[in-house]
């Protein structure tokens, strides 16, 4: 068996193993496990809008997740994803919302790149410190996600809240219904070629250019990289650029898709999530691609399951929980045997 399918059998097996063991968790709390097994099929797959469903939680875990195999590629933790979502999302509704009367096609360009400025300052922060002081990306990307939790909740109760709500939410006022790309399912034409087009853009970029084959070689070892004449700083600061400006497109997808407002704490794991799918996703894009609509379909599953048993929406999550911690796992012992060039490459 070759490496790439040993890698693809042994995370595959890791999957597998953890559903079992969710699913021994929930037998042994007294659930009905083929109750549960027959409402995941029906809230990821065969129910009606289920697949849809999938679709419109894969899209911001692909986009962010792609964010994720940019950064580890060259050896940089960014798991910051969700702090540069909001940031990108808060970024594009204030730009709707300031020019409401603007042609729709302009303003939604207009905050999309918005979002993705405001994405990649929040995660150029982090990456220059990194770069410049040494400083552990892994703490401050993760810090950065709080504040801008935070900024999420100040925009939604203050500046942006709107003011006709009830008081109950604290979220902002609605975008015109001109400017949204999709319907309330977060799934059109437009969106799934906007997200196809990154796809393929990002495996070009990785797979075919110079600069990605730079960041593969910062990723492996960045002292014979710095041999080959490559400025390792340059590279990092790159990365966490366009990670960060992938989290914000999100955020705008989001914005201008299926949330149409800000609400505060919306999607509250999707940043984190897309990690694991970037992991399950063996840090490629194709891989990523699996995850993401793996991982999306759990979160149509964990929206159903309350219509057809009695299992509360938190105990799937604990099927995330439990993926994300074998696969971490996994991937800290391939990284501490082959070393920190092997982060990037790590399966």
């Amino acid at each position: 068996m070759t490496g790439g399918l040993q890698r693809v059998a042994s995370t595959a097996v890791l999957v597998v193993f953890s559903l079992l063991l969710t699913v021994l968790i929930l037998w042994v709390s007294g659930y009905r496990v083929g109750d549960v097994f027959s409402g995941i099929i029906q809230g990821a797959v065969t129910a009606t809008g289920a697949s849809t469903s999938t679709i419109r939680w894969a899209i911001p875990l692909l986009l962010i997740g792609l964010g994720v195999v940019i950064g580890f590629r060259a050896g940089f933790f960014n798991i910051g994803g969700q702090g540069q979502f909001y940031m990108g999302a808060c970024c594009a509704l204030a730009v709707s919302l300031g020019w409401r009367e603007g042609p729709a096609p302009l303003v939604i360009l207009c905050g999309t790149l918005a979002a993705i400025g405001a994405g990649t300052a929040w995660s150029l922060l982090p990456g220059y410190l990194r770069v410049r002081f040494g400083t552990d990306e892994v703490l401050t990307t993760l810090m950065m996600s709080f504040i801008g939790a935070l900024v999420l909740q100040y925009l939604t109760a203050g500046p942006m809240r709107n003011p006709s709500g009830t008081g109950q939410t604290a979220a902002s006022e609605r975008i015109p219904d001109s400017f949204r790309i999709t319907d309330g399912s977060g799934v059109s034409t437009t969106v799934l070629l906007l997200v196809g087009g990154v796809a393929v853009l990002v495996w070009l970029l990785l797979e075919r250019t110079r600069f990605g084959l730079a960041m593969t070689l910062v990723g492996r070892n960045p002292t014979m990289a710095r041999w080959q004449g490559i400025n390792a700083g340059r590279v990092g600061l790159a990365t966490f650029a366009l990670s960060g400006a992938l989290a914000g497109l999100a955020g705008a997808v989001e914005l201008y898709g299926p949330g149409a407002r800000l609400v505060t704490g919306f999607s509250p794991e999707v940043g984190f999530t897309a990690v694991v799918v970037a992991l399950v996703g063996l840090l490629t894009v194709g891989g990523t691609v699996v995850a993401a609509v793996l991982f999306g379909g759990l979160q149509s599953a964990i929206l159903f399951l309350p219509i057809v048993t009695d299992l509360p929406p938190p105990a799937l999550v604990l099927l995330h929980g439990m993926v994300a911690f074998l696969v971490t796992i996994k991937f800290q012992a391939v990284w501490r045997r082959t070393g920190p060039g092997a982060k990037a490459m790590a399966s």
